[in-house]
């Protein structure tokens, strides 16, 4: 069960509390090689689409990735997700 109270801030402050010395130890580059290995595994298993467990597991690993990428680049991912998509000047058709 979700907790009503989960935010896109909390999940990256949750993030940033577990892991953030050894995700800025290990630096932007190798960071976005995790990340982009993520993507790969999520890409994987939805292209076999018969793993319903293993594809919710692999969006939360992007996310959780996303997450560290943002915080070890100072972006705050709820911040710059209103000013780009709930704005008044929000992008509209195609992202």
């Amino acid at each position: 069960m979700v907790p009503s109270e989960l935010t896109v801030s909390g999940f990256q402050g949750h993030i940033k509390d577990k892991y953030e010395a050894v995700d800025r130890a290990r630096g932007t580059p190798k960071t976005w090689m995790w990340f982009v290995e993520e993507v790969g595994e999520l890409s994987h298993a939805l292209a076999k689409g018969d793993d319903r467990a293993n594809i919710e597991e692999e969006f939360a690993d992007v996310l959780a990735w996303l997450c560290t990428l943002a915080n070890i680049n100072d972006v705050d991912l709820a911040e710059v997700l209103v000013a780009k998509y709930l704005s008044e000047r929000a992008p509209e058709g195609h992202k």
